[in-house]
């Protein structure tokens, strides 16, 4: 953190995780959300206009701070001030200039399982199964056709800042992607509609997805897909944290994630018969 008389920023050297090469779009779309009103954090350019440096060897960049906390137990209001973000930022991106592929949707789930399927069964009984089976499902079902724009793909309660009770920004836009918007709502029901003990809140549901359609309203092909979708962003994150957990480095700052909660979030998901179990009305 660096504070000046006149703002504080953070002061950001890139990870290994993060591709170079993809700086330029995560900057550059931070930079069109600011500009165009959204409630996000926004690099700060030099005098001669740069935004990316290099400190230390690696890629950096300064970036405005927001003020506010993220919320360990969000509750309805949340989700609902959720929703409405989201939708302005799916909207405000539309005219961005660059694109990035998501490498975490369909095509990229294949090696995932790949390199997890040997151990999965080390994790929960039947894992091994579950992976085959769901990866045969989603490519065979996936609703390609339904509309795309820039996604966060990342909008976790950890990602989103709250003041007064008030949203005041998101932030980490380190996985933002081209992809299907209504992915990103999925990712979101995943993330904020579950309680601890597993068990999902469809008073939540209903508030974020009341939210995002007061701001973009989904059509009926979304809402139908809805089911599919969310099974795909738990599979995602099911997956990422399996790949995680079974290739921990010792000593690593960053805490590994148990996977055990998105087979529950799956489970839940392939038993869903309908969107309505999502709060939605066709």
């Amino acid at each position: 953190i660096l504070q000046t008389t006149k703002a504080t920023y953070i002061l950001t050297l890139y990870e290994k995780r993060v591709n170079p090469d993809d700086l330029p779009f995560f900057l550059g779309l931070m930079d069109h959300l600011v500009k165009k009103g959204c409630n996000t954090a926004a690099p700060v350019a030099d005098r001669k206009g740069n935004v990316l440096k290099v400190l230390c060897g690696r890629p950096a960049a300064l970036i405005s701070f927001l003020n506010g906390l993220s919320v360990s137990r969000p509750g309805p209001d949340h989700c609902y001030q959720l929703g409405q973000e989201m939708a302005r930022m799916h909207l405000a991106a539309a005219d961005f200039n660059l694109g990035r592929e998501n490498a975490l949707s369909v095509a990229g789930w294949q090696d995932l399982v790949s390199q997890c399927a040997g151990h999965a069964d080390d994790v929960a009984a039947g894992l091994k199964e579950l992976l085959r089976e769901e990866l045969s499902f989603l490519k065979e079902n996936w609703p390609y056709g339904l509309p795309e724009g820039i996604i966060h793909a990342d909008l976790f309660p950890d990602n989103v800042f709250f003041m007064d009770g008030a949203l005041s920004g998101l932030i980490d836009y380190y996985f933002a992607c081209n992809d299907i918007l209504a992915y990103d709502v999925a990712i979101c029901l995943n993330a904020w509609c579950f309680e601890g003990d597993g068990a999902f809140n469809m008073t939540k549901a209903m508030w974020l997805l009341k939210g995002y359609a007061e701001v973009r309203p989904l059509s009926k092909d979304e809402m139908v897909a809805m089911p599919i979708l969310c099974r795909g962003a738990a599979f995602r994150f099911l997956l990422s944290r399996l790949y995680d957990w079974l290739n921990q480095v010792e000593g690593a700052l960053v805490q590994v994630k148990d996977p055990a909660e998105y087979i529950c979030k799956l489970k839940f998901h392939r038993a869903v018969k309908s969107p309505s179990e999502y709060g939605l009305d066709l």
